[in-house]
């Protein structure tokens, strides 16, 4: 290689860019709220053979599903039938890339002189891919024939040419059509300005130099995650948590994990955990694999850019059939929930050795919130779909922070008030930090909050699922558990109807849907608390006078 390292360096930065760029583009174009604010997606390339080499920024629970919906795609179409002008489309949860149906992967390979060099991938959430409910979200499937149209590594673009049959089936089989296959094409757009990129830095360095360059990309991260291991604990470390329930009633289902660091490689075992559940909490291995790297990446090096070579000294076992690498045709349309399971019971055995790196237990759900309805006045339809944010777990020299989103969603925002108000039918009249009991510590947990959505439309459908709905943040030297999540809805007649789990429940003008999301775990004996810290708690809300007397042993009116 004629390469000089300077150069070799210029080169990976630009691929690492290249990610960003697709992620703008990606929000300039899509037509989807979920997508271009929420930004419930992500970007990235790969190289020839699926090696991830840059990752925008976006779902941190999407680490894993780039690359493998790469490496599976090659498993589907011999190189010989992948030609340039080609884009592929995929959701199949089973297999690479997969999570859920409404997580759709375009995938762009990138030529050069012929040659496959690269390939550019979008992965994210189509607001409708059709099945039994709208928004395509539910907690009620039994099988994945419920949950909407399955796409299984299809060319979307044969040499250039668009598969109109293709297009014109996902079309008429979806609830929002427009913004559906508008979604479909920014991701196209977000994939060919990567695919550009590479094919201009070819040109300009040469095609076995960007090669050498993304092949020292890999190592690098491979290098600088191994240096990471050989600081962290030695040994083996187990912990166990539960995934309340499957939508069915059927539950607690138990996740379970064995953790073991060598100086050179860590094992995530998961043997024990339950089996695949009746109801839609089923998680596929492959997303699995994106769950535990998330964790390894946090307790390794979060400084460099996550590429394939980061993962190296990664390995993760899972029987066949269980919650965690379910089997189709099982039910996966809120497949996030038993994810984060499995990312937080690996941070939970790891953070008792690692508490500069690692919180307590944080809200441990992405509160996914789905409304339709017919808008007031139109009667067009509306589908809103977003997350809630929550509390995570306090650490050991600090407070949890309020009002995030959970570990999964990475880069995600909630939908603006005033835009949401002008495009659906509802009216937000609260969104703000609660004071539930819960998360007190001498670093007290961080805020849930409560979220109302109050209903303009003559009647509107409420789809919502979390866990540590039972069960609750865990705490850690002595800091108490924090609180739970729920929702709620506020009827007209003054009753309240509170779930865990629902799909398509009903309420009419004037009535209101509340969500209320969990206060992280706390840390260490609430009665050592800086009584200034406390005092400010009490001034801000954070904690009630009858709180400060019970958990931290504090009378304010003494």
């Amino acid at each position: 290689m004629s390469t000089d390292p300077f150069t070799q360096e210029i080169i990976k930065d630009a691929l690492v860019a290249l990610g960003d760029e697709m992620f703008n583009a990606m929000i300039r174009t899509s037509m989807s709220p979920i997508i271009y604010e929420t930004t419930d997606f992500a970007v990235g390339a790969t190289d020839a053979r699926g090696n991830l080499l840059a990752q925008g920024n976006g779902v941190t629970g999407f680490l894993a599903t780039l690359d493998t919906a790469v490496q599976s795609t090659l498993e589907h179409w011999p190189l010989d039938r992948i030609r340039p002008g080609d884009i592929f489309v995929t959701n199949s949860p089973y297999e690479g890339g997969g999570t859920h149906l409404s997580d759709v992967v375009i995938l762009y390979p990138v030529f050069v002189d012929g040659r496959l060099i690269a390939w550019t991938v979008n992965k994210a959430h189509w607001t409708e891919v059709g099945g039994t409910y709208p928004g395509s979200a539910t907690t009620a499937s039994t099988d994945i024939f419920q949950e909407g149209l399955h796409l299984r590594f299809l060319k979307l673009f044969d040499e250039g040419r668009m598969n109109e049959a293709l297009v014109e089936m996902i079309r008429t089989n979806v609830r929002l059509p427009d913004s559906t296959i508008g979604d479909m094409h920014a991701g196209v757009a977000a994939c060919r300005v990567g695919g550009r990129r590479i094919v201009e830095l070819a040109a300009k360095y040469g095609g076995d130099d960007l090669l050498a360059a993304m092949d020292s990309l890999l190592d690098y991260g491979e290098r600088m995650t191994r240096e990471e291991l050989k600081k962290l604990p030695k040994g083996v470390f187990t912990a166990e948590d539960v995934v309340e329930e499957d939508g069915h009633g059927n539950g607690p289902f138990v996740i379970k994990v064995k953790v073991t660091i060598t100086d050179d490689r860590m094992v995530a075992d998961f043997t024990g955990t339950s089996g695949q559940a009746p109801g839609p909490i089923n998680l596929s291995y492959a997303g699995l694999i994106t769950g535990v790297r998330c964790t390894f990446k946090a307790v390794t090096n979060t400084e460099i850019p996550a590429n394939g070579g980061c993962f190296r000294a990664l390995e993760v076992i899972c029987p066949e059939g269980t919650i965690l690498s379910a089997k189709s045709p099982a039910p996966v349309s809120i497949y996030y929930e038993s994810l984060l399971g499995a990312i937080e019971v690996m941070w939970k055995a790891l953070a008792p050795l690692m508490p500069h790196k690692l919180p307590v237990g944080h809200q441990r759900t992405v509160g996914a919130t789905f409304i339709s309805g017919l808008l007031p006045g139109t009667e067009d339809l509306f589908v809103m779909g977003e997350p809630l944010v929550g509390g995570w777990g306090a650490g050991i020299d600090h407070d949890g922070d309020a009002g995030q989103f959970c570990a999964a969603n990475g880069e995600t925002f909630n939908i603006p008030i005033e835009l949401a108000e002008s495009r659906y039918g509802f009216e937000i009249d609260q969104y703000a930090l609660h004071a539930e009991d819960g998360g007190a510590g001498e670093y007290r947990g961080g805020k849930g909050v409560v979220l109302d959505y109050r209903v303009t439309a003559k009647e509107a459908f409420l789809t919502y699922s979390a866990t540590r709905t039972t069960s609750r943040p865990w705490g850690l030297a002595g800091g108490g558990e924090g609180s739970t999540n729920r929702a709620e809805i506020l009827r007209r007649d003054g009753s309240v109807e509170t779930y865990s789990m629902v799909t398509g429940a009903r309420a009419v003008e004037g009535e209101t849907f509340r969500l209320v999301s969990a206060t992280g775990g706390g840390y260490g004996d609430p009665m050592k608390r800086d009584r200034s810290r406390l005092l400010a708690d009490l001034r801000d809300g954070y904690v009630t006078p009858e709180q400060a007397r019970r958990d931290y042993g504090f009378d304010p009116a003494a």
